[in-house]
């Protein structure tokens, strides 16, 4: 998915964006806290129940529901009371699933207990999954959501971070369904930021979000898009809010060897879920029965492969497999685009930046052109078979 330049959003989107943020370049969570907390306008989105009374709001993430960051964001929601505030988010971290679903496979959501003021279930499945799994109305009873908000995470989601992340993911998913979504970065420094930074960054989200409920009230946010925000490593002296656009900045990609020695120590921290369930169902078969398959797992090449004799129950070993274990480390690069109107140029200033992201891909006339014309070469030149 790729967001729109401001060029191609709009006008009347703009400038309601530009309207609403203007008056909100000061952040003040009071105007949030003072609001009437039972509105008694009747909101058009679609319901699974009864009339409703106040707008709900679903929180969700990539990193995990014990995460802090979606702690601080749920527990301003509930402060302000605004709003009633609903949670689904992984069980743990999944903040670069993308827009990874879960099928063919159940899924288990456990109640949590630790969000004070809010109901929340933590799923065995994606941010994705989340979404898919409340706004279907199986998991709570209440109306369909009339706001989506995916966040707080430690680590910016901006440039062309967005493809890989979670958060965002999830609240494109909330488009697909109509619901208007939020997804929400923090510029973490490791070794520098704290948690209680994330606490600074929620609070000054509130007027933005409290923003976003009131027109979503009115029947006045523009549809079809979802707001992505970045906030800078700096929350409580951010000079405001900053519409932009995504920048095309990519993050370096690193893999790393993992030494077979961490693996067979045991280290199966580097696989996922389903595979370590797996290898644990193959141990305990192995020692129940002396029938099962013989697995002989040895160190060849230390630093790089593990080799495992495979062979059918009962059957002598047959064949060696040769695995080499790989972790993947994202590296993002100083950021070099002048531009001063794209989402990292805008949080290297201070700014937090709002950038509005459409479901669907847009290219200019000519490029359409010029694709039907190679098409058009490409299919009827040479023939590449008789």
């Amino acid at each position: 998915m790729a967001t729109n330049t401001n060029k191609q959003l709009p006008s009347s989107l703009m400038a309601d964006l530009h309207s609403t943020l203007l008056n909100k370049t000061k952040p003040d969570c009071k105007s949030a806290s003072t609001a009437d907390p039972n509105p008694e306008k009747e909101t058009s989105s679609e319901t699974f129940g009864t009339e409703k009374k106040r707008p709900i709001v679903l929180v969700t993430n990539g990193e995990g529901i014990h995460s802090p960051g979606l702690g601080f964001l749920v527990e301003a929601l509930v402060r302000v009371g605004i709003c009633d505030v609903h949670v689904c988010a992984p069980e743990s971290d999944k903040c670069f699933s993308s827009h990874s679903i879960t099928a063919h496979e159940t899924l288990v959501a456990t109640s949590e207990e630790e969000f004070t003021g809010a109901t929340a279930f933590s799923i065995s499945g994606s941010p994705v999954d989340c979404v898919s799994l409340v706004l279907s109305g199986a998991i709570f009873s209440s109306h369909k959501p009339d706001l989506v908000i995916s966040g707080i995470e430690r680590g910016l989601n901006c440039g062309n971070l967005i493809f890989y992340s979670g958060a965002v993911a999830a609240a494109r998913e909330a488009l697909l369904y109509g619901v208007p979504s939020l997804s929400i970065s923090f510029d973490w420094k490791n070794g520098e930021s704290q948690e209680s930074d994330l606490k600074v960054a929620a609070d000054h989200c509130m007027p933005l979000i409290y923003a976003v409920i009131r027109d979503i009230e009115k029947g006045v946010f523009p549809k079809d898009y979802a707001l992505n925000i970045g906030i800078p490593s700096s929350p409580s002296t951010n000079k405001g809010f900053k519409v932009t656009k995504q920048s095309q900045q990519r993050c370096q990609k690193t893999w790393q060897v993992v030494p077979s020695s961490r693996h067979s120590s045991g280290a199966h921290q580097f696989m996922p879920t389903h595979q370590r369930i797996g290898i644990q169902l193959a141990q305990l078969s192995q020692a129940a029965s002396a029938a099962g398959a013989a697995r002989r797992v040895a160190a060849q090449r230390k630093d790089i492969e593990v080799v495992e004799s495979v062979a059918a129950p009962g059957k002598p070993e047959t064949k060696e497999v040769v695995k080499r274990l790989f972790r993947l480390e994202l590296l993002q690069k100083e950021h070099t685009n002048s531009d001063e109107g794209v989402d990292l140029k805008a949080l290297e200033n201070g700014y937090i930046c709002v950038t509005p992201l459409h479901l669907q891909w847009h290219y200019e006339p000519k490029i359409h052109d010029l694709f039907s014309n190679w098409l058009s070469s490409a299919v009827n030149g040479e023939k590449y078979y008789s």
